[in-house]
């Protein structure tokens, strides 16, 4: 028996936990299929052109998680620093970069551990709760300025075919008036002085240049520059490169979304439910998508009040803000936690 599944063994519910939000949607839209039976109009629920370019960027970005580009770069991004306040301001900043660039989910996996590691071997894992919480909050917040710096940023720049340019203009001053106050908070950080991160991390990889041209096709493809049908280089290619890459990418959240619009499409097909979350719409789309956010997460929120609003923008805005609140308020959140209570076991439950 490996030590692998000896875990497993020991652990029977570790899958169930990791997959939460996956069986929950799963459930959901099972559970809606009762009230509005599989039919042929099943097929326009899921948006294809959204799903295909969740797959492409998870797996160009799981190809870049496994030769170690993101742990390499963090590395690089916090080594200069020697006072607390600098690797904090570091932390916080290049996770709020990447986000914007590789989704927050993949931030956050990349810089919560390399954090973790910097403040330990510093002497500060007392500022550890602090920068995790501001490293959750810069990872929602900073995604927000791009349409690919979060999956239901995707969706919605999909669903709605938003402009690129109308996008930035409607994510700017939220996002600018974010990364301000992230700023004003990690200020109060003490300069204190520290020794040199005991982190380094080399580049393990030439595959790192193919995968960095992946990426760059998905982001024209995003943009539309390129054809939807260009995303098949990125299965040709890791066939080839990487198949493990291709194993490994989070499968959970393309069935998350899946379920999601099977459960969103029934909704809108019920007349009493379709009424109601219309007019909780109608009242105010900002406030109605955040709050929804609090209770069921931002991509669901996403997913489900995109069929009951044509107001984007106010849509677009509070499912981004929404998602800093509660536990559950985004994946990303739930990220940070989990990761907290592994590197800091027994300290109190923390929340972005």
């Amino acid at each position: 028996m490996t030590e692998r599944s000896a875990n497993r063994r020991r652990r029977p519910g570790a899958w169930a936990r990791r997959h939460a939000v996956l069986l929950i949607a799963v459930a959901l839209a099972a559970g809606s299929a009762v009230l509005v039976p599989p039919d042929p109009a099943y097929l326009a629920y899921v948006d294809l052109r959204t799903l295909t370019l969740l797959f492409c960027m998870l797996a160009t970005i799981t190809a870049l998680q496994r030769v170690r580009f993101f742990a390499a770069i963090a590395t690089r991004v916090v080594r200069p620093f020697r006072t607390l306040r600098g690797l904090v301001l570091a932390l916080v900043l290049a996770t709020a970069a990447a986000s914007a660039l590789f989704t927050n989910d993949v931030a956050l996996l990349g810089f919560l551990p390399l954090a973790y590691r910097a403040l330990d071997s510093t002497g500060h894992r007392g500022s550890l709760a602090f920068t995790f919480v501001m490293m959750t909050v810069a990872a929602n917040l900073g995604g927000m300025i791009t349409p690919f710096g979060s999956p239901h940023n995707l969706y919605l720049h999909a669903f709605y075919e938003i402009p690129t340019l109308r996008f930035v203009e409607i994510m700017l001053w939220p996002f600018l008036v974010s990364i301000v106050l992230i700023l004003v908070l990690c200020l109060l950080v003490p300069r204190a002085p520290i020794a040199r991160p005991e982190v380094d991390i080399a580049f393990t990889s030439r595959r790192i240049f193919v995968y960095l041209l992946l990426f760059a096709l998905v982001i024209a493809i995003v943009f539309r520059a390129l054809p939807l049908w260009a995303g098949l280089a990125v299965p040709l290619v890791l066939l080839v490169t990487d198949r493990r890459a291709l194993a490994r990418l989070d499968w959970g959240l393309l069935g998350t979304f899946a379920a999601f619009f099977v459960f969103a499409g029934n909704l809108s097909r019920i007349p009493e439910v379709s009424a109601a979350l219309a007019s909780f719409m109608q009242i105010d789309p900002l406030l109605s998508a955040a709050l929804a956010s609090q209770m069921i997460s931002n991509v669901p929120a996403a997913i489900l009040l995109s069929h009951f609003t044509s107001d984007y923008a106010q849509l677009l805005l509070g499912v981004n803000i929404g998602g800093v609140g509660t536990l559950v308020a985004s994946l990303a959140s739930l990220i940070a936690f989990a990761h907290f209570r592994v590197v800091a076991p027994g300290r109190p439950a923390v929340s972005s």
